[in-house]
């Protein structure tokens, strides 16, 4: 295939002075990048996912379209970092989302992004991406301090918008009501809600419940996925409009004791499939079946990604210190889901409002359903 595309430098442009990322963090996951390179014996890397471009550029927004490509790609090899984008994009990436040491190219926007980063290599045929994708999943794993600060601001900050829209609802209140109520407030906090999920008392046997013009009525879920400088922030609440049944509480307390289970079941050194055969263990032990795993996914490491990766029974890779997980055990009528950090001393939620009534679970504060 011949390839027509003009490249061109901007990496001198006005405006490019630093803006996201930690100088610090950023020579971390280089270095990391560099060893994955070192170990393929190859001289160059393209990356051209967001998720690893968001955590290489360490919170770079590299996308238009939320449901879209990134337009832009990255070429790391031993002498520097080389972002390429469309030309209709550069200015905006040069002033407000080039990292320092990072050089910006262009190719016209009707140009062939990928082949045209891949020419800046030394060989012209870096490594793919999709070559290493384990290997890149593991240098995300363990975060570092700055990105570990904005990560926990930004779920502390989603907390904050369940509990300001979720206090001020009704029965009344219609689900697609609630989801526009917290996307705007997730907007204005400057991040996106990749996902927004909300289902009232008629509609509580979906796991994912997209909104719908349906009330509220006497009890309801709502799920927020926002993402800020590439990291996405999980969190569900429940609110109630009464005293709540006996079987709803005791399946409440139930479904915590799940995710104690497997909060105790997250430490260094363990397997996610490991993690994963307490999950289903436990869900039998607290009453709800052995079969519950298989009705919804139980989520898993998290961070540049909603789950980096899913759990399942044949995901092998290791528990590392530092690394950040959202577990979201379920079952009838019940769900609990919050991101938390693994660190020296054990399993940290970040997702936090001291606003909204918590019980101790096994040592650490749970969500409990808000009741109005």
């Amino acid at each position: 295939m011949t390839v027509n595309t003009t490249l061109t430098t901007t990496a001198e442009a006005p405006g490019a002075a630093a803006t996201p990322g930690n100088p610090a963090d950023r020579a971390v996951k280089r270095q990391r990048v560099l060893d994955i390179l070192a170990e393929s014996g190859r001289d160059s890397l393209l990356l051209t996912t967001n998720t690893a471009l968001a955590w290489y550029l360490d919170g770079s927004r590299v996308h238009i379209s939320l449901a879209g490509d990134p337009i832009a790609a990255m070429l790391v090899d031993g002498d520097g970092d080389h972002l390429v984008t469309f030309n209709n994009e550069a200015a905006r990436i040069a002033a407000e989302e080039l990292p320092d040491g990072v050089a910006l190219h262009s190719v016209p926007w009707h140009g062939h992004l990928h082949a045209a980063a891949a020419m800046l290599s030394p060989g012209g045929n870096p490594l793919a991406e999709a070559e290493v994708t384990a290997e890149l999943r593991a240098a995300r794993q363990q975060f570092l301090p700055g990105e570990s600060a904005r990560y926990a601001l930004l779920c502390a900050e989603t907390a904050a918008a369940l509990t300001d829209v979720l206090s001020e609802a009704t029965p009344e209140a219609t689900e697609f009501g609630v989801a526009s109520a917290l996307a705007a407030r997730i907007v204005a906090m400057g991040a996106e809600p990749l996902v927004l999920l909300c289902n009232g008392a008629g509609r509580g046997e979906f796991r994912h419940p997209l909104p719908t013009h349906s009330p509220l009525g006497r009890r309801a879920m709502a799920v927020v996925c926002a993402r800020r400088n590439g990291l996405v922030a999980n969190v569900t609440r429940w609110v109630r409009f009464d005293a709540g049944t006996p079987a709803e509480l005791d399946a409440e307390a139930r479904i915590a004791a799940v995710e104690a289970d497997v909060f105790d079941a997250t430490v260094p050194g363990a397997r996610l499939n490991g993690v994963f055969a307490e999950i289903r263990e436990a869900y039998s032990r607290h009453g709800f079946g052995a079969g519950q795993w298989t009705l919804h996914h139980q989520g898993g490491p998290a961070g540049y990604a909603g789950r980096d990766p899913r759990a399942t029974p044949a995901t092998d890779d290791p528990v590392v210190l530092n690394q950040t997980f959202t577990w979201n055990p379920s079952g009838p009528g019940v769900k609990i889901e919050d991101t938390v950090q693994l660190t020296e001393s054990g399993i940290a939620v970040l997702s936090v409002d001291p606003r909204w009534p918590t019980a101790l679970v096994n040592g650490i504060q749970r969500p409990l359903a808000l009741q109005l």
